[in-house]
């Protein structure tokens, strides 16, 4: 698994964001499939964390600093989601209110 980072995630999607603008997909994936692959990523780190913890629980893990970095990258990947997500709601809302 990967790790993700915020600056990461976000230079991801406005890479996507880009290539869209140019009309111009790179590899043959478009905005959408860029952003779902971000989405994916980050459940997955969500899920790598709970797994952790879980095996944290059970005695299986010993290591509590491996499962404090998993949950601060989920942590940190899902905070990046939101943002970003902030900041394409607040785009759409700016477009949407503009006199045509």
């Amino acid at each position: 698994m990967t790790a993700i980072s915020s600056t990461g995630l976000t230079q991801q999607i406005q890479a996507a964001a880009q290539q869209k603008l140019a009309g111009q997909p790179k590899n043959g994936t478009d905005f959408g499939d860029q952003l779902q692959q971000a989405l994916y990523q980050v459940a997955s780190a969500q899920s790598q964390s709970s797994r952790t913890a879980q095996a944290f629980e059970t005695g299986d893990e010993t290591d509590v600093t491996k499962v404090m970095l998993a949950r601060e990258r989920a942590s940190l990947a899902f905070e990046a989601t939101l943002q970003i997500r902030n900041k394409l709601l607040s785009a759409y809302k700016d477009i949407v209110s503009m006199p045509v």
